[in-house]
């Protein structure tokens, strides 16, 4: 079997690559707590490549404006058809803010409605034990953003598997740090990464 690798989605527009320190801290983290065979660096794919198949889940961050051509739109439908997980993280964490509005509504015209993934889904259970749904990350408990913490994520199922996973909690800001700061944690903020690989994996 293949190595796990980390793929980073690239896209046409906005600032796909805001959180470039994130992708290393993952892969530390899958290899810490994880008998994976994980790539030691990650990839950037293009959303519109067929090298985007190789990847059985993708995150995408960004606090631009986000308006998908239509290469990269096709692209996602037949990732989703195909069983491919896209993470999407909004790196501004607002609900009013430029990212969300055009990336909600672009993942809509891709994948139907998104709909709030309950607590009790297996995501959370799939690794790690998250009883109370998706960790709260300290920029929405610091108040940054929108003022809110969100308390699910959403997402998109088809044949009963998340084919989109979106966050408005900015993983993408909690996350983009260098690992080895990591032995400055009391509690490791990047477990939840592990749940979102194996649930790639293994659903």
């Amino acid at each position: 079997m293949s190595d796990f690798v980390f793929a980073t989605a690239q896209y046409e527009s906005g600032d796909w690559d805001s959180a470039p320190l994130l992708p290393a801290n993952i892969i530390d983290t899958i290899a810490r707590y994880t008998s994976i065979d994980v790539a030691p660096t990650g990839v950037i794919v293009p959303l519109s490549s067929p090298a985007l198949f190789r990847y059985p889940l993708v995150y995408l961050t960004g606090h631009l404006p986000v308006r998908f051509t239509s290469g990269e739109r096709d692209n996602l439908r037949a990732y989703a058809e195909r069983g491919g997980l896209l993470f999407v993280d909004d790196h501004n964490h607002d609900v009013d803010g430029t990212f969300h509005k055009t990336a909600t509504e672009e993942l809509t015209r891709v994948y139907g409605a998104l709909h709030p993934v309950p607590n009790t889904h297996p995501l959370y259970r799939t690794f790690f034990h998250f009883d109370d749904g998706p960790p709260t990350t300290s920029h929405e408990l610091n108040g940054w953003g929108d003022n809110l913490v969100h308390k699910t994520l959403s997402g998109v199922e088809r044949q009963g598997r998340l084919t989109l996973l979106y966050s408005n909690k900015d993983y993408s800001s909690e996350w983009n740090y260098h690992p080895d700061n990591k032995r400055f944690l009391s509690v490791d903020n990047t477990k939840f990464a592990v749940n979102l690989v194996v649930y790639a994996l293994t659903r």
